[in-house]
């Protein structure tokens, strides 16, 4: 038995799915390593009353885990990217990204139900999808819903809500792809930076082989992209900010949408995906408000 690695996980089935995807890809990679999972739950699963705007934003679905690492208890955590501040903390630095899953953001019904009743609200916990949702439905009414994947699809079916606007990924990594009505295209709902790629993080300076392994480099150009692009728009994890870069061949369009200020912003920018930061750089040009 090779040496031991405990993986840091929230305890949520999406988080530990996410956790033991990445897991599976360090077997291959240390085939001898003894892999453990070590859940837990963080603030941002325990407070449910509030949405996360006034709770300190999804920073807080890793501070337990960070606090973890930093104490020791875990090696490496697992993180869906888009969870991630755009300002890290250097001594936990993200270390890898995976390969992206499907990113859109998507509408789901409920059970049985092949339309929306916009009778009932729409379930959004997130400014973003809220305001953009709104620009293309006007109408709809919006309430905030929180907890897991699955809790809010209990509360969809229950019929708390009409809908819900969820990510794909998110979906996907459960097996309830069927679940899914409507996928967004950029164009129409801009997803959140990093949606879809998984972050992988550990202490500064160690598994620094591991990681460069474990490390998709169309991921990470995408993550890194829509992260600075996020940063330069003002946009945290709980800010109405979507960054989403699609690569093709040589090529980069990298789409952007900001809400900041309450007026909707939307753009895109096309070249070569070597002049990633060039790009970034137009984009947030046209997206910023300026007096």
């Amino acid at each position: 038995m090779g040496r031991k690695i405990r993986i840091g996980s929230r305890a949520s089935r999406l988080a530990v799915v996410q956790s033991e995807l990445v897991m599976a890809e360090i077997r291959k990679i240390l085939p001898e390593a003894d892999l453990e999972l070590v859940t837990m739950k963080t603030t941002g699963d325990k407070i449910l009353h509030k949405t996360l705007d006034k709770i300190g934003g999804k920073g807080l679905f890793l501070k337990e885990l960070d606090a973890a690492l930093l104490a020791g208890q875990v090696d490496i955590c697992v993180h869906s990217l888009k969870d991630v501040p755009v300002t890290e903390n250097p001594a936990l630095p993200i270390g890898a990204y995976s390969v992206r899953e499907l990113p859109a953001d998507v509408l789901v019904f409920p059970k049985e139900t092949s339309h929306w009743n916009p009778a009932l609200p729409v379930g959004c916990a997130s400014a973003r999808r809220k305001m953009q949702f709104q620009q293309l439905y006007p109408e709809a009414v919006i309430q905030p819903v929180r907890g897991n994947v699955l809790t809010r699809l209990e509360k969809l079916d229950s019929g708390e809500y009409g809908a819900l606007i969820l990510a794909e990924a998110g979906l996907k990594r459960l097996g309830l792809s069927d679940r899914i009505a409507y996928r967004f295209s950029p164009e129409e709902l801009v997803p959140a930076a990093g949606q879809g790629i998984l972050a992988i993080q550990t202490r500064a300076g160690e598994y620094a082989d591991l990681l460069a392994r474990l490390n998709s480099p169309d991921g990470a150009l995408c993550a890194k992209t829509e992260r600075q692009l996020a940063s330069l728009l003002g946009g945290d994890c709980s800010a109405p900010v979507g960054c989403h870069a699609q690569l093709h061949g040589t090529d980069m369009t990298l789409y952007g949408f900001s809400g900041i200020g309450g007026v909707p912003r939307y753009g895109s920018v096309q070249g070569n995906r070597n002049d990633a930061d060039l790009l970034v750089q137009q984009l947030a040009s046209k997206l910023t408000i300026t007096e």
